[in-house]
């Protein structure tokens, strides 16, 4: 037998069920939880559904640091219910001001060899530190959190080969990046990244976190670096060294595919409007006026790259043309930057400091002009994202943002002409842990709070043996669950389903014309099923089961698709929707908004492995028969019939 991977140690240690080969589905064991409250509400209301008293998770934490902002009682009514509902069921509630969840999560609770499973797609983060995590909907977290395994495909591992070490100005982000030009951001579902080789010594804990972060981006179920001497390090200056144990790839593992990476030879890259796949060197792009600047979000808002941005500005100011705005990724970085001195460096300097959460990635506030550039250092430039219509977001590092803000114009960081700053893991950070509220104890009474604004669990009927449809939207390739579901102001109704899908594909409607809700709505209300069609890689992007959800609720209850990504092809099983895979990719082109859609015998039909044959009305009145796919389990298959996870449970 050849030696293992790291990625296949670690899952193969909590499998409970299944066959550990490529493409098999296996159930393992997870150790921890985390939600955030643009998820967790949902979440936790689904946890309520099934009646489970306390978590069985060895940790579930719960972080508040999206919906922060607190514009009308809709937020703040979610955070208290939130932080009620963590103290009856056994869950730590970090409040807001304490910081983004992947990054505290990082510093004060990830361990080695754990598995940590997210309701939020960015939780591959805790891959920096060698834990298999990975993001998903709230409710497989919250099937977690009741101690049920999580299922997934066991994935093929992209091995990818590090040598050498960083040049100055060249950053970690600029790793993920040339890692996108190669692998793009889309087809790449059932597959991991795992990083090894004699370059990976050269990155420290919070530069591995960066890349496995914005691993996300390349639709992959996981990203992990091993946990040797750094990692040890990093745990050590947290106060959690007992939390170390060495990881690593056996030396004759087998990867599905090599990739060759030398560090020494990468150059400053960004990412092009619109999408984190679009990807070119800074040099090639440099000059294009510049408005604002942000650095921060999960990706890139550790002490070393705010520390690096403080030391480039000190003595500086930021260009007249520009904004910069900087947001420490927790309490943490933000007091240690407030004791050194470096935090002074950058208000004096003329930077706008954020609070430390989610904020302007999700557009949250910080929107840039109509027509103008905006540069950041988040994970995602997807259209519309940063709540200007039509913007042009461009990602890039700290070293590039920070270097922009100076000259006003997108600027290659090694042309600035100064000293790169240096870094060295502090000895010790500061550790204050006492805005993480601890649940009481088990069999005390707590009263869940639960205002107005909070609606109920989803609920969805049983999929007819006859399926009458109509076909509501076509989209094309690449459609993110930013385009199903808008994040931004409306993420406030997030717990409030019927209000929350007004917005379903809000950014396809037509002036003068029907929403897609309101057109939705008319099929349901006449008896019929809702059908959504699309190309390559639907759903890319955020964990957000709202992106099934909300559909569901105005009565979508099919997908065609050439591709689905993984986090929302379970969502939407979760609830109630069938997913179908054209076996013809060109018969897309064929279908438009109002044919009609019929699939007959669909409990016989729908097997595992067997296809499904659908029958499609245009509006001339000609007629094609569809042959359609699928990769649905017998589970999945059972779950759909029922009307979703919550109906069969």
């Amino acid at each position: 037998m050849s030696g293992q991977t790291l990625i296949e140690k670690i899952i193969r240690a909590h499998v409970v069920e299944g066959d550990c080969v490529p493409g098999k589905e296996v159930k393992i064991r997870i150790d921890q939880t985390l939600c955030q409250d643009a998820t967790g509400t949902m979440a936790f209301l689904e946890l309520e559904a099934m009646g489970v008293d306390r978590v069985k998770t060895e940790l579930s934490v719960q972080y508040i640091d999206h919906n922060t902002s607190q514009f009308g009682p809709e937020n703040p009514n979610d955070h208290l219910y939130l932080q009620s509902v963590c103290a009856a069921k056994g869950v730590l509630y970090s409040r807001p001001g304490n910081g983004i969840c992947h990054q505290v999560h990082l510093e004060r609770y990830g361990v080695p060899g754990k598995t940590l499973l997210g309701s939020d797609s960015h939780t591959p983060t805790g891959g920096g530190i060698g834990m298999v995590a990975m993001g998903a909907g709230g409710l497989d977290v919250a099937l977690a959190m009741a101690g049920k395994p999580f299922k997934l495909s066991f994935p093929r591992v992209i091995g990818i080969r590090l040598s050498g070490a960083l040049p100055a100005w060249v950053a970690a982000k600029d790793v993920i990046l040339q890692v996108l030009a190669i692998l793009g951001s889309k087809g790449n579902v059932g597959t991991a990244v795992e990083y090894f080789g004699p370059g990976v010594k050269s990155l420290s804990v919070p530069e591995r976190a960066t890349i496995t972060n914005m691993g996300a981006e390349l639709g992959v179920t996981t990203s992990v670096f091993p946990s040797d001497e750094n990692t040890r390090a990093f745990l050590v200056a947290e106060g959690r060294g007992d939390a170390w144990q060495s990881l690593t790839a056996d030396a004759d593992a087998v990867y599905d595919r090599v990739i060759e990476l030398d560090l020494s030879q990468l150059v400053p890259m960004a990412a092009c409007p619109s999408n984190p796949g679009n990807v070119r060197p800074v040099s090639e792009i440099a000059g294009l006026p510049v408005s604002q600047v942000l650095i921060g979000s999960c990706t890139n808002s550790s002490l070393k790259d705010l520390r690096m941005a403080a030391a480039v500005l000190k003595g500086r100011q930021v260009s007249p043309a520009v904004s910069l705005g900087i947001a420490p990724g927790s309490r943490q970085v933000m007091q240690m930057m407030s004791l050194d001195g470096s935090l002074g460096d950058l208000i004096g300097a003329g930077c706008r400091i954020l609070e430390s959460a989610c904020g302007p990635c999700i557009g949250q506030g910080f929107s840039p002009a109509s027509g103008t550039i905006s540069v950041r250092t988040f994970n995602r430039n997807f259209l519309n994202r940063t709540g200007t219509k039509n913007d042009q977001c461009y990602l890039v590092s700290p070293e590039t943002a920070v270097a922009t803000a100076l000259t006003g114009k997108l600027t290659d960081p090694r042309s600035l002409g100064i000293a790169y700053p240096s870094w060295a893991m502090p000895g010790q950070f500061l550790v204050d842990d006492s805005m993480v509220l601890q649940p009481a104890p088990a069999g005390d009474a707590v009263e869940i709070v639960r205002k107005e604004t909070i609606g109920e669990p989803p609920c969805c009927s049983p999929l007819p043996d006859c399926v009458e449809g109509e076909v509501l939207l076509r989209v094309g390739d690449k459609i993110t669950t930013d385009h199903i579901m808008p994040a931004g102001t409306y993420l406030k109704y997030r717990s409030n389903i019927p209000r929350y899908a007004q917005y379903v594909f809000e950014c396809f409607n037509e002036e003068g014309k029907a929403s897609f809700a309101e057109r939705a709505g008319k099929v349901r209300d006449a008896g019929r099923i809702g059908v959504v069609v699309a190309g390559e890689s639907f759903g890319q992007g955020s964990s957000r089961e709202h992106a099934a959800i909300c559909p569901m609720h105005l009565g979508v209850r099919v997908v065609l698709a050439i591709s689905v990504e993984r986090i929302l092809a379970a969502n939407l099983v979760n609830f109630g929707i069938l997913p179908l895979l054209f076996k013809d990719a060109s018969l897309l082109e064929t279908i438009s908004a109002g044919d009609s859609f019929c699939i007959e015998n669909l409990h016989a039909q729908l097997k595992p492995g067997a296809d499904v044959q659908a029958r499609l009305r245009r509006g001339d009145g000609s007629e094609q028969q569809l042959s359609l796919t699928h990769a649905l389990s017998a589970e999945d298959i059972a779950l759909v019939l029922a009307g979703g996870r919550l109906a069969a449970n």
